[in-house]
């Protein structure tokens, strides 16, 4: 029997059953990547985060994966975080990632600062997805890969979107972003991963890759305060600096363990 060490964090969180839960699992050298996702799919959180050390690695501490419970992921920004939390002795910590390059998690005060790819999207009709996504979309955007954004006029027609996940889930591993200007901040949004094994995602950092170039363009400013309004519910600090983006937010540990396999 094998037992390895378990977190389990709430990350972008101020509080306890808030923000988005990651399992956070340290490794000595990488499994195949068959256990990684059954590993995953028993955990049946939003994103288990794996990572192994990187002695060799000038540019990076640690290499850096994620898995939903039914795919591996290209980028995962509550997963990073959840993973700095956990493993941060410093200041800064450094991910070397398969995807997205090297990503850094600092301090930031009581919480900590994430350090994201900027992406920009295209203009692009997307009926069918709109269709599945439900409401009216004003605009819709598309970024290869599989992300796609759609704008509403207001933060009301966000939070009262009812997906129809089964068709969605026909289009398969896409990221859905629905999004509008905030009530009691500059983005609201609500971000949909059905084919990926992800209904609704709580909060979404590599969804804000997306989000802030688009609304720093739009509102004419940098700095951006974002919500996302899933049913937990999570605020995000954000910052397009060049071609990053920087996200703050506070981590909360819930769980700490060993999964035996």
């Amino acid at each position: 029997m094998t037992s390895l060490p378990f977190t389990q964090v709430d990350a972008f969180a101020d509080a306890p059953f808030t923000g988005n839960p990651a399992a956070v699992m340290p490794l000595d050298a990488w499994l195949d990547d068959a256990t990684l996702q059954a590993i995953a799919a028993e955990n049946n959180l939003s994103e288990t985060a794996f990572t192994v050390p990187t002695p060799d690695d000038p540019d990076a501490d640690y290499a850096l994966r994620w898995f939903t419970p039914t795919v591996e992921v290209k980028l995962c920004g509550h997963a990073t975080l959840a993973s700095g939390h956990v493993l941060l002795k410093g200041e800064a910590i450094r991910f070397r990632t398969r995807h997205s390059g090297i990503l850094t998690v600092t301090r930031d005060g009581d919480g900590y600062a994430l350090s994201l790819p900027a992406w920009g999207m295209t203009p692009k009709a997307l009926p069918d997805l709109a269709a599945g996504l439900g409401g009216e979309p004003i605009e819709s955007h598309w970024r290869e890969g599989g992300y796609s954004l759609f704008l509403f006029p207001d933060a009301a027609a966000v939070r009262a979107l009812t997906p129809d996940f089964a068709a969605l889930k026909r289009h398969g591993d896409v990221m859905l972003i629905a999004t509008a200007p905030g009530d009691d901040s500059d983005i609201v949004s609500r971000v949909f991963v059905p084919g990926g094994g992800v209904d609704e995602d709580p909060v979404t950092g590599s969804a804000h890759s997306l989000l802030v170039p688009f609304w720093a363009a739009r509102l004419g400013k940098a700095q951006l305060s974002a919500y996302q309004a899933s049913a937990r519910g999570g605020r995000l600090g954000c910052t397009l600096a060049g071609d990053r983006v920087i996200l703050t937010g506070q981590c909360r540990t819930v769980i700490e363990g060993r999964f035996l396999l």
